[in-house]
This record gives structure tokens, C-alpha cells and sequence, in this order.
């Protein structure tokens, strides 16, 4: 399922760091392998014993990924197949275009499991779709189908699961055709309209980590593991 631990990062931040230095690479696509999923977020598993220290750490390096895809100068595009959950769908979210395949899921669940999202979800998701939908999406953990995600604006084109790949080429041939230089500004120029985000960022980061010291995370993470719905205690 794609799942995104520090090391897929980090493979994320390097990949984008070759691909800036070679300049007959015009955009980036990001997708997932196989038909599955593009990410279900993170690996559940480091949720079982990590705390607030090591959450804060995790997050440094996830949103130095996300924040490289948000500001490479190039443009990026993230081919949605299959499940975007959780920080999957916070890295989605970090590209410049979403194309979904018509198969495709969408969900901020870190609730689920005790957690809030920590890798953008909440100051990027309410930007694009609006705060309402954004709460709602949070607060129950849903998913919502690619019809839906486009519907609502968090994504940019629905395809088939046979001509995903086929239509995000068709783009990128039609960015590629454009001035790198001026793509590049335009992009720099773009970034700017979300005025605040960094305060928010960091905010985010600091009630993502506290919940790490809750019972309820633990719990959250364990009954994932163990298949079995969660029994939450508010503690």
C-alpha cells in the first residue's frame, strides 16, 4: 500500500534533488506502484511506540518532503491510483496537479487511530476544499470517492485506471511546451496566495506530537494493528 515511513521520504527529497539538476526534466510525476494505492499514509506500526520527541523529529523530515514538492521549481504532478489516505493524502496534496484515476480514495483518517493529521491535513486540505468540508473529512475519518475529490476540488482530473498514466503525459507534454524559467515563476508566484501557512504548520506540529502522550493514540494504533475497532477513553 505505498505506506510512507522516514526512508520513503527521504528517497522523495533525493529523487527531487536529481531531478532539479537535470534540466531536460521539464516536470515530476509522483505516483504509487501497482494499481492499489498511491499511499495509505504512514506506517501504522511506528505509531505504536513513538512519542511526542520522536513524533516531532518524523515530522521534520515529512514535511521537508512535502514542503520540496510544494516549492520545487518545476511543476509537479501527483497520479492518484487507488487508495490517498492520511499522509498519502497530505503528499498528494503537496504537488502542484492531482490526476485520480476513477477508482481512486481519498481520506484524512488519522483520527481513526488516535492521531490528528500532521503533515499538512489541516492547514492545506481546508485551502483547497474549503474549512466545512475540511472539518468533516477530519473529524470523521471518511473516505470519499475520486467523483467526489473532483467534485469538491481536490482534484484536478478524474481518468480511467487504464489511461491514468496517458492523461498525466498528455499534461506534462502540454507543460512541457511552456517556458521553464516563467513555469517556475508562475509557480513562486502562485505559492505566495496562502498567506499564513507556516504558523499554521507549526502549530500542527506541536498538537500532532502531544497526541502521542494520550492513551487514546496508543489504543488508536493497536486496534489498527490488531483489526478490531478502537475503544476510546478521551485520556
Amino acid at each position: 500500500m505505498n505506506a510512507l515511513n522516514v526512508g520513503v521520504r527521504k528517497e522523495i527529497i533525493s529523487a527531487l534533488d536529481l531531478a532539479l539538476a537535470d534540466d531536460k526534466v521539464r516536470a515530476v510525476v509522483l505516483t504509487g506502484a501497482g494499481e492499489k494505492a498511491f499511499s495509505a499514509g504512514a506506517d501504522i506500526k511506528m505509531f505504536l511506540t513513538m512519542n511526542p520527541f520522536q513524533a516531532k523529529k518524523y515530522l521534520k523530515i515529512s514535511k521537508g518532503a512535502s514542503a520540496k514538492l510544494e516549492k520545487f521549481p518545476k511543476p509537479v504532478i501527483a497520479a492518484v491510483n487507488g487508495y490517498a489516505i492520511g499522509g498519502g493524502l497530505e503528499l498528494a496534496m503537496s504537488c502542484d496537479i492531482v490526476v485520480a484515476s476513477e477508482n481512486a480514495k481519498f481520506g484524512q483518517s488519522e483520527i481513526n487511530v488516535g492521531a490528528i493529521p500532521g503533515v499538512g491535513g489541516t492547514q492545506r486540505l481546508p485551502r483547497l476544499i474549503g474549512l466545512k468540508r475540511a472539518k468533516e473529512m477530519v473529524f470523521t475519518g471518511d473516505l470519499i470517492d475520486a467523483q467526489d475529490a473532483f467534485r469538491i476540488g481536490l482534484v484536478n482530473k478524474l481518468a480511467k485506471q487504464s489511461e491514468l498514466m496517458a492523461t498525466v503525459e498528455s499534461l506534462v507534454d502540454k507543460i512541457a511546451q511552456k517556458s521553464p524559467l516563467i513555469l517556475r515563476l508562475a509557480k513562486e508566484a502562485l505559492n505566495r496566495s496562502s498567506v499564513g501557512l507556516d504558523d499554521g504548520l507549526n502549530f500542527e506540529s506541536t498538537l500532532f506530537a502531544f497526541c502521542f502522550s494520550t492513551k487514546d493514540q496508543k489504543e488508536g494504533a493497536a486496534a489498527f494493528l490488531e483489526k478490531r475497532k478502537p475503544v476510546f477513553v478521551g485520556e
